[in-house]
């Protein structure tokens, strides 16, 4: 059983699920960081947390190239149906996908969501996805919220959290987040991307070891980190 996570640069991530592909938030178009084509993906789901345009604007292309399955909230939905997108499961919070080979748990984040045409995108959302007796949480774009700590009782084994400030939470409340989630593993995101989200992953890291009990899991784009 194998669960594989790669960062694609920003907040885009590509899972490996026993040899099946998922990918998050697909940002590759316009990414200065980005590790990968778009037309080089071919996932069999799309999971996407909000609709701005750093987290949907290679969604519809490899969607409708592949046929891969978009899983999003409603209004994000009715947006891809409407641009041709063919394969569409809709999801709200509190809500779940069950799918063939991974579940995905909706969850809240505070954030805003629009797309880049200024359509409206419903609530920006985070969601757990469990695979392969593993539980991966991706908090989306968000800022620190007390019911983190609701989501630290579903036993996470690895959280994906924004660090870069400015349009999410930042290094000091990622830190408070952390100690609410209780992972095992985290991995930052949302981070050094343009100039206004730099951050030092370094010492993000250093101020994870000696404040929580997580390990913090700093990648370049393109690295691939295993989840034991």
């Amino acid at each position: 059983m194998n669960f594989s996570i790669q960062w694609l640069g920003h907040s885009a991530f590509a899972f490996d699920i026993d040899g099946h592909s998922v990918l998050v938030d697909p940002f590759l178009t316009g990414n200065p960081l980005a590790a990968a084509n778009p037309d080089d993906l071919s996932p069999e789901v799309i999971l996407v947390s909000h609709a701005h345009g750093d987290h949907t604007a290679d969604v519809v292309p490899i969607a409708k190239r592949t046929g891969a399955l978009v899983v999003c909230n409603f209004e994000m939905g009715n947006y891809f149906l409407a641009k041709g997108v063919e394969n569409v499961f809709q999801v709200n919070p509190g809500g779940s996908y069950y799918g063939d080979f991974f579940n995905a748990k909706w969850t809240v984040a505070f954030h805003s969501s629009s797309f880049p045409d200024g359509t409206y995108g419903g609530q920006p959302n985070g969601f757990i996805v469990q695979a392969s007796g593993k539980r991966v949480y991706f908090a989306g774009d968000t800022s620190l919220f007390g019911d983190m700590k609701l989501i630290g009782e579903e036993s996470i084994d690895v959280a994906m959290l924004p660090i870069g400030d400015v349009f999410t939470m930042g290094v000091e409340d990622s830190i408070k987040a952390i100690k609410m989630l209780r992972p095992k593993y985290v991995i930052p995101m949302h981070y050094n991307t343009f100039t206004p989200i730099v951050q030092n992953g370094g010492q993000w890291a250093q101020m994870v070891n000696h404040e929580t009990d997580a390990q913090p899991i700093v990648m370049d784009p393109g690295d691939t980190f295993n989840v034991e």
